[in-house]
């Protein structure tokens, strides 16, 4: 998991501690379901999920699609 862009040891063994162990594994859960089993740490650890998933940079997600993952966070609570 350390080898996806934007996630490091830290996350790797915050990850690992939810069953998160693969890159297949977060697919299979989804970025957002991931955050919220993590006990919502900082948004930033959500961008970093959501960027591991597209091979992209944290920050490129945060500038990018801050609002539209925070709808789609909010939405999931609201089921």
């Amino acid at each position: 998991m350390s080898k996806l862009q934007g996630l490091g040891k830290k996350s790797e063994l915050q990850l690992n501690q939810i069953g998160v162990y693969t890159k297949a594994d977060l697919q299979k859960i989804g970025a957002i379901p991931t955050y919220i089993k993590l006990s919502e740490p900082h948004l930033c650890f959500l961008y970093a999920l959501a960027g591991a998933l597209e091979d992209r940079s944290w920050i490129d997600v945060a500038q990018n699609d801050k609002t539209r993952l925070i709808i789609e966070l909010d939405n999931y609570k609201n089921i």
